[in-house]
């Protein structure tokens, strides 16, 4: 493993080192003594899940049909490593078909796709819906509920704990305002996601070609300029909430709004949030997957001697419009052998915002190299005799 420092990588920074200063400011911004509109709200980027405004943040309570998040984040990982199909029937038991409050009310004994029920969640956060998807995915509710609480842990959101799939009110399950926040950026991750999220109105066919009718839950995809997605809560004891997010530019902003007193009230918070963050932050861009690295970097064994590395991916540190942060590298490339094709992978490369590692970002080689046959070295073994 060889290690390159900036000088070698200087090239495919925006900002040179040269034109960075250092600034320590916190961004995470407070809230003050109180807010009357809501109990808890967080505020992050949903690439770094960097906090631009927290409060109240880790503050335990329930978050009603916010938990539907963590339902829909286990149904796409489902389908994501093969456990679960789009096209899959799913037939709904008489447990599912029961569950009251918001529904698609589902007929007992009838089969739908699971991408049916999946949107059904999504769009009108259907709770019969999701009772059906977690008997699928996991065989009970309850086993999908050790698995919701599972995967919270792994995300880190050690405030959170789960005790159905619907968020419907039962003894004991809470969450924050940063876990949701956590949880709501990780699911986005998914872009089946939003294939459903802006659907404002929908009709759900049933067997039969009975209908009812879906409407978006997530009042800001049609008055929040940006907003894509979201899910909202209701309960009368965790009050009005919201998870949303929303993207302007290259910037993807995430908001977590818990315990609002009136509906309106959740959404005009999240918009305030949403226009706080675009106003006062920015993503900075420090790596380019369109741009190589200045060094070319030696190859054993290939027609060419060497290989240009790009990185993988663009890489943004979040940041204060006014910040000018210290943006450092350090790129570890791989021992190279040919045949080498363009894409794959030759290391990674360190992002250190003032100081401190912000992202790490996978090389891969820039062209091809194929490797040397029989005959190629025998040519160049004929050449550099010829000299």
């Amino acid at each position: 493993m060889k290690r390159i420092l900036l000088a070698a990588v200087a090239a495919v920074c925006v900002f040179s080192a040269a034109t960075l200063v250092n600034n320590d400011k916190n961004f995470a911004a407070a809230a003050g003594e109180g807010d009357a509109v809501c109990k808890s709200a967080c505020l992050i980027d949903a690439a770094s899940g960097e906090v631009a405004y927290q409060y109240n943040a880790d503050a335990r309570m329930p978050i009603a049909s916010m938990c539907k998040i963590m339902t829909l984040t286990l149904c796409f990982e489902a389908v994501d490593d093969g456990r679960l199909a789009l096209d899959d029937m799913i037939t709904v038991s008489d447990r599912a078909a029961g569950m009251g409050g918001s529904q698609v009310f589902l007929q007992s004994g009838c089969s739908y796709r699971a991408e049916q029920l999946i949107k059904s969640v999504v769009v009108c956060s259907a709770n019969d819906s999701c009772v059906a998807l977690a008997e699928r995915v996991s065989g009970s509710e309850e086993n999908f509920v050790a698995a919701m609480n599972k995967r919270a842990a792994e995300l880190g959101c050690a405030d959170t704990l789960f005790a159905n799939c619907t968020g419907l009110p039962k003894e004991t399950q809470y969450s924050t305002a940063r876990d949701v926040a956590a949880m709501f950026a990780n699911l986005i991750k998914n872009k089946r996601y939003f294939d459903y999220s802006s659907i404002w109105l929908e009709d759900f066919v049933h067997p039969g070609d009975r209908v009812t009718s879906m409407t978006n839950t997530n009042k800001l995809i049609r008055k929040y300029q940006g907003c894509d997605g979201g899910k909202t809560g209701f309960t009368n004891e965790a009050g009005f909430c919201l998870a949303a997010t929303a993207a302007r530019g290259n910037m993807r902003l995430v908001s977590a709004v818990l315990g609002g007193g009136t509906s309106e009230q959740r959404f005009d918070k999240t918009s305030e949030l949403f226009d706080y963050g675009f106003s006062n932050f920015r993503n900075l861009a420090v790596l380019d997957e369109s741009v190589n690295l200045n060094d070319r970097y030696a190859v054993k064994m290939g027609t060419k001697e060497n290989v240009a590395i790009r990185p993988e991916r663009n890489c943004f540190v979040f940041c204060g419009r006014d910040e000018m942060p210290e943006i450092t590298f350090s790129a570890e490339v791989d021992a190279l052998r040919a045949p080498l094709a363009a894409g794959d992978s030759a290391g990674s490369i360190a992002v250190f915002r003032n100081g401190k590692e912000f992202d790490r970002v996978p090389l891969v080689c820039a062209e091809d190299v194929p490797a040397a046959g029989y005959g190629y070295n025998l040519q160049k073994i004929a050449l550099n005799w010829n000299i």
